[in-house]
């Protein structure tokens, strides 16, 4: 049975649709430490493209193996916790890519985020895109396309949110949001008018969503 909750990485790089977004955002050479890393995919990127000193953590210890497989720091650990080891202000960017509706504390982690970095790149399905909205009303179940086609019982979305769930966050928690990027994955609407929707109607019409924020400090 598919299952999402426990991952067995390989040593394959993996492409996924926020990485050109994320990419164009991190500085040359800066200081990068990505929560939820995965296999390291975006790392070994952004290593080659923008020569990065770079440090992954990955509840999967098969994930953090393939990182040091490649060459790349990391550990295994939660990313939902105080990071102990972690000193203030220890990197130019942190990122958490897909992931966090996928921890129980995912305002600890924000938190966390912001205290770690100067900047914070964070992506996550956005719960309030239109086919999750029609499949719950027309069919009275937790959608399907939000889950990536997993059931709500063999999934690590555990913590959904919508964009306008996102943004009051920043608002009330001290992060600032410099730019954002939105994705239909879906491809449900092709073409100019899909970016004209993405753009004025967002929280409706994008699947994905990827914020560049920073720290809110007082005046």
């Amino acid at each position: 049975m598919r299952d999402n909750r426990n991952y067995n990485w390989k040593e394959e790089v993996s492409e996924r649709p926020e990485y050109s977004y994320i990419e164009q955002w991190i500085t040359p050479e800066s200081k990068v430490v990505d929560l939820g890393c995965g296999d390291c995919s975006l790392l070994t990127i952004l290593k080659k493209k923008k020569n990065i000193f770079e440090f992954g953590i990955d509840i999967s210890e098969s994930g953090i193996a393939v990182c040091k497989k490649k060459g790349l720091g990391g550990r295994a650990g939660r990313i939902d916790v105080k990071l102990e080891d972690i000193p203030d202000n220890s990197f130019d960017f942190s990122l958490c890519n897909i992931t966090l509706q996928m921890v129980m504390y995912p305002e600890i982690l924000l938190q966390e985020m912001k205290r770690i970095s100067r900047y914070q790149i964070i992506s996550f399905p956005n719960f309030a895109f239109f086919k999750n909205r029609l499949e719950l009303l027309l069919k009275g179940r937790m959608p399907k396309t939000m889950l990536g086609g997993y059931n709500w019982y063999n999934t690590g979305h555990i913590h959904q949110l919508s964009i306008k769930d996102f943004r009051e966050f920043c608002s009330n928690n001290g992060l600032k949001i410099i730019d954002v990027a939105f994705i239909n994955k879906e491809k449900t609407i092709k073409g100019n008018i899909a970016g004209f929707l993405e753009k004025f109607w967002p929280n409706f019409f994008a699947s994905i969503v990827i914020y560049l924020c920073t720290k809110q400090y007082a005046l």
